[in-house]
């Protein structure tokens, strides 16, 4: 019935609308109890799939990743979907418009997705009310089954130099720590002017530095089995393998909880959709399918480099029980989708879960 959906509803759509349109009726679904708890029943993850990762209790291992709910305003609606977690965000210190449209585009033949969005969202102030009010509707929910939060921050795309970058990143990093079950700390977003640059062990080192230190003041006594917020940071697949082991060295020695492997890919080989209208959708980060084999790579690659030492969030063109299981046979502890989330529709995260339970 969802093919049949997408196919005559959403894909005359632009991407970006059908998007506002779809999270909408979750958003909306929520509203209306009998429907909620219906489907919430139906879909919960069963409590043998449950995982202890990052000193939190995950009811599965399957997550939606950032990008979805970018101002933190549909996270029960989500939860009631049967993800083990999810991930609000990317926010930023200040609210921004992020980039004009048009800025999603469907590449239905490879079933990716082009966005250069540009990290729109409410801002850090914002954010942080519909997050605590959020959380507030989540305690409804029975703890097995209630999903963790992770919070994704971003840079402010007129902020400039790293002494302002770094305050920017302090800014969010001291309001939404609190709401946070973990944080992730964006830096590979290709849509935000120099954003990339922030992966540089030099640059990196004092970000991750002051985010650390800001979130131990904003949370002194975090509950969960670590002993402050766990902190990850999210890297590109277009790192040369040699900068990837450098994060992930730095990673180890600053003591970060994880890697997320990975972000949105600048590369367009191996589309199956025609060039025409690759090129016509400009440029922007690539999800989806195009993207697994690099994004697998990356995570047996950090897994090597770090041993047990980091946990290791894998994401990019997970879509079918194969890929879940392939990325958890290459050193993954968690998984991420969203590409998949808008191709296979609203029973999509709970295939996949299942796919993830390892026993």
């Amino acid at each position: 019935m969802y093919k049949l959906l997408f196919r005559t509803v959403f894909a005359p759509m632009s991407a970006e609308r059908a998007h506002h349109i779809g999270f909408g009726a979750i958003k909306a679904f929520d509203r209306v109890p009998v429907a909620r708890e219906a489907v919430g029943r139906a879909l919960r993850p069963r409590p043998e799939e449950s995982a202890e990762v990052l000193g939190l209790r995950f009811p599965n291992r399957f997550g939606l990743a950032a990008g979805f709910d970018k101002n933190a305003d549909g996270v029960r609606g989500l939860a009631r979907l049967g993800f083990g977690y999810i991930e609000v965000g990317t926010i930023t210190g200040r609210a921004q418009p992020g980039n004009p449209a048009p800025r999603m585009f469907r590449f239905t033949r490879d079933r990716a997705l082009v966005n250069r969005m540009g990290f729109n969202n409410v801002g850090a102030d914002a954010a942080a009310v519909r997050l605590a009010d959020q959380r507030r509707l989540l305690e409804r929910i029975p703890a097995p089954v209630r999903p963790v939060v992770g919070v994704n921050i971003g840079k402010t795309k007129d902020v400039a130099g790293l002494e302002a970058t770094i305050a920017d990143y302090r800014h969010s990093t001291g309001l939404l720590a609190p709401l946070a079950d973990y944080l992730v700390l964006n830096v590979s977003s290709p849509n935000t002017p120099g954003l990339r640059d922030l992966q540089a062990v030099e640059s990196l080192r004092p970000l991750i530095q002051a985010v650390q230190e800001t979130a131990a003041q904003a949370v002194p006594h975090p509950r969960n089995a670590l002993g402050h917020v766990p902190l990850l940071v999210k890297i590109a697949p277009d790192l040369a393998d040699a900068d990837v082991v450098a994060v992930t060295e730095l990673a180890l020695e600053l003591g970060v909880d994880g890697v997320v492997a990975s972000n949105t890919t600048i590369s367009r080989e191996g589309l199956r959709t025609d060039a025409e209208r690759v090129g016509a959708a400009g440029p922007g980060g690539l999800s989806g399918p195009p993207l697994a084999g690099r994004a697998c790579d990356m995570v047996r690659l950090i897994r090597r480099t770090a041993g047990p030492g980091l946990t290791v969030i894998a994401a990019g063109g997970i879509e079918t029980a194969a890929d879940a299981r392939a990325r958890l046979a290459a050193g993954a502890d968690l998984l991420q989708g969203y590409t998949g989330f808008i191709y296979h529709g609203p029973f999509w995260p709970r295939r996949i879960a299942a796919a993830a339970y390892p026993g």
